[in-house]
């Protein structure tokens, strides 16, 4: 017979050793579905990259993925810039991301504050009616909505999507919500001994306390209106009120389109996006982790 110790020791030694044969079997799949993850992000901006420095004619004849004859080409990137009227793009951009990213700091941080910390008729109701907001698609609302501005006289103006970009972002709402409910009500109470009215304590209390979630709704709202496409095409029609995302869309004709052009424009776009994600991307992080542990 065997003895228990005898039998308590081999499953010891069977453990570590069964152990050790399946860690090499996840770890692989682990590093697969990373690679497989990396080549679908990747795979794209490369062709983009190799197209960008391409002539028209290796881009009629060759595959995605060949090589360009020259990798120093930059003619590209030089119509891309000069045609495409890239820099005035990147003005009228930065004017719409300075007013819409300020607008919705301080419309959803105030917003969240009255929602978190005053009682009043109806709450709940304004509460489902931000969760439906953020249901409904807005595709379905857009000849509404088109109308409102069109009734407010701002088409073909660079108002017409800071107006939308402001008070479309129920998200910003639920961050600083989050964020508000971990700042403690006893600050505003020895505020209001103090003689502080509710402006005086969101202005010097509640919105210096708020700078993790502004940096992270300054960075999503910068990112998301930075490349969106379809509200600046579609309520600023003139070549002077273009963006950089609406810039590209000029070297697509009725016959055709230049890809090359195209690609080197969207890498001119892309840049400035990697360089700020990538320096800011600490405060991504940290933002959303401290929003989740709120």
């Amino acid at each position: 017979m065997t003895s228990p110790d005898l039998t308590t020791a081999t499953a010891t030694v069977k453990g570590p050793r069964a152990t050790r044969r399946r860690l090499p079997v996840g770890n692989a799949l682990a590093y697969l579905s990373l690679l497989v993850a990396s080549a679908v992000v990747l795979i794209p901006l490369v062709v983009v990259f190799l197209t960008s420095l391409k002539t028209s004619e290796e881009v009629g004849d060759g595959s995605a993925l060949s090589l360009p004859g020259n990798w120093f080409n930059v003619d590209n990137y030089v119509t891309a810039f000069h045609d495409g009227k890239m820099l005035m793009a990147f003005g009228n951009t930065a004017f719409i991301l300075v007013f819409s990213i300020g607008g919705t700091v301080v419309i959803g941080s105030m917003t969240a504050y009255a929602v978190d910390r005053f009682d009043f008729r109806g709450k709940k109701l304004v509460m489902a009616g931000f969760l439906i907001a953020t249901l409904v698609p807005s595709v379905t609302t857009q000849v509404a909505t088109f109308q409102v501005i069109n009734g407010f006289g701002l088409i073909d103006t660079r108002w017409a999507p800071i107006l939308l970009y402001m008070g479309t972002d129920i998200v910003s709402v639920y961050i600083f919500l989050q964020f508000i409910r971990g700042i403690p009500v006893s600050l505003d109470e020895a505020a209001r001994l103090d003689g502080a009215n509710a402006f005086t304590i969101y202005r010097k209390i509640i919105f210096p306390l708020l700078k993790p979630a502004i940096a992270t709704v300054v960075i999503i709202k910068g990112i998301t209106t930075y490349n969106d496409f379809y509200i600046p095409f579609l309520y600023m029609h003139s070549e002077d009120l273009g963006t950089i995302s609406t810039a590209l869309f000029r070297f697509k004709g009725p016959f055709g389109a230049h890809w090359e052009a195209i690609s080197a424009g969207a890498i001119l776009v892309i840049v400035p996006t990697l360089i700020v994600f990538l320096l800011l991307q600490r405060w991504i992080y940290n933002g959303f982790a401290q929003g989740a542990t709120k």
